[in-house]
């Protein structure tokens, strides 16, 4: 077991504890480096006063680029197959590689890995803080402790010698590069080939395949990288955070921090922890925060992920609140960003939870040292992890009032004389009514609910010239256009 040393007095002492710690262990997912990881980082959780931790084993089946090799074989045989005239059989293969690449990348259900792989475990780590007496919602936010492997697939030379070149083109882009974009071709030519009768688009699928499959499996005989940017700088993040939530704790919010484990087999810990706390995690009123690769040089807001196609996360009030957050706080925010990888985000924001999902990138648009030896602690910037940590603790502040913002939330003086007696029973009187409304004055949860309930009814009934109602009415699980529950 990993020593577990005295909690440091600045966050920065706290993330390169984290980081320089477990950077040494082989956390492949599903190994016994992972596990311990977990174990030590629960340990030094549980040293954090105020801070209940559970470690909590989840199935899991192991890396993915065994299944893609797998899946890359067989669509080069769909290739031969057609050229040697056997387009149905070919075109029958073809359309199976497809529907297993499209599966393991865009997080599917996952069958075809169910069926052939062997089920093995994982581990997340599960941390509550802050408030858990009737909370007036819950934070959860995430990262993950295992690391991924290396590969010829990974290496940024090209791209950075484009930048250094022609820099104003890779500023130009804003989403990254679809390398499964890549292993989807092959089967695609095969399956142009069978339906046409021609043979060019099979020799185009049978090399294409060759290539992507190569990149794959040379990712699958490589080794496993330290990992201190993907993803322990999320992992110290969230020690750094219940720290904070330590020394300044937030009244009526409550906060897991949850640092799954096998994210690098694509989600397979994320979907374990939401089937298991999805009961206790109430629609409206719990929001995901996910930490992910942030100690490159400039944090990042992703708006959207997709390997094979585009999903826009889910709450982009969120997002702009974040942003907002940013800017008040004076931490550097680059937005209008979308990844072709695939994050644990994208797994609440399907179950409809508002998600926001902080990365990190160099000048050249890309995660520094993402899956490559050289990602070590000493080239991480400590620097962005801290405004990583700060302006999730601050957005935190800004929820734990319930968004009680001047540009989320404005009320006009007419409108506040008949809002005040519905919040007589709260002890909120007119002037108090209009500063909380606005954010000057910390009310508590049950009179901000009270008050959204009512500007509600009015946007409803009166229209928006005395209210605007937009992430209170939203925290309360109601349709803004209309002035209905959902």
């Amino acid at each position: 077991m990993l020593p577990v040393k005295p909690a440091p007095d600045t966050i920065e002492a706290t993330l390169r504890e984290v980081v320089e710690t477990l950077a040494p262990l082989d956390r492949t997912p599903c190994s016994p480096g992972e596990r311990e990881a977990a174990e030590w980082l629960a340990a030094r959780l549980r040293a954090v006063s105020g801070v209940e931790v559970a470690l909590e084993d989840e199935p899991s089946w192991g890396i993915f680029a065994p299944t893609v090799t797998g899946l890359g074989a067989l669509g080069m045989i769909a290739a031969a197959l057609t050229l040697r005239d056997r387009r149905a059989s070919g075109a029958l293969l073809a359309v199976g590689v497809l529907a297993g690449i499209v599966d393991e990348a865009q997080n599917g259900p996952r069958l075809l890995r169910r069926l052939v792989r062997h089920r093995r475990s994982t581990v997340n780590v599960v941390a509550r803080a802050g408030d858990r007496e009737a909370p007036a919602g819950t934070l959860v936010v995430l990262a993950h402790h295992d690391a991924p492997q290396t590969g010829m697939l990974f290496d940024q030379t090209l791209q950075r010698d484009v930048y250094e070149r022609f820099p104003q083109v890779i500023e130009r882009f804003k989403t990254s590069l679809p390398q499964w974009w890549l292993g989807l071709a092959g089967p695609l030519a095969t399956l142009a080939a069978a339906l046409r009768g021609r043979r060019g688009p099979a020799y185009g699928g049978l090399l294409v395949g060759a290539l992507g499959t190569a990149l794959v499996a040379d990712v699958w005989r490589s080794p496993t990288v330290p990992g201190a940017n993907d993803n322990l700088s999320g992992v110290a993040a969230l020690l750094a955070l219940a720290e904070l939530l330590r020394e300044r704790p937030l009244p009526g919010l409550r906060v897991l921090l949850v640092s799954c484990g096998a994210e690098e087999t694509l989600q397979d810990g994320v979907r374990a922890f939401l089937a298991r706390h999805r009961h206790e995690l109430e629609p409206g009123r719990t929001w995901f925060a996910n930490l992910d690769t942030v100690g490159s040089p400039h944090l990042v807001l992703l708006e959207a992920e997709g390997p094979v196609w585009m999903e826009s996360y889910a709450g982009p009030w969120l997002r702009d609140l974040l942003a907002t957050c940013a800017e008040q706080a004076g931490v550097e925010l680059q937005r209008g960003f979308r990844a072709r990888a695939s994050t644990d985000s994208v797994i609440p924001s399907r179950a409809g939870y508002p998600v926001v999902t902080l990365v990190s990138m160099t000048d050249w648009r890309a995660l520094a040292n993402y899956h490559l030896p050289s990602d070590v602690p000493a080239s991480l910037d400590f620097g962005t992890v801290a405004d990583a940590t700060r302006l999730v603790y601050e957005r935190r502040g800004k929820r734990a009032r319930v968004a009680c913002l001047e540009d989320q939330l404005q009320v006009e003086d007419p409108c506040v004389e008949r809002f005040e007696p519905v919040l007589r029973g709260h002890r909120i009187g007119r002037h108090a009514t209009l500063a909380c409304a606005r954010g000057d004055l910390e009310c508590d949860a049950a009179a901000q609910r009270a008050l959204a309930q009512t500007l509600l009814g009015e946007h409803d009934r009166a229209g928006a010239a005395h209210a605007r109602v937009e992430v209170q009415a939203r925290q309360q699980g109601h349709d803004v256009s209309s002035g209905r529950g959902l």
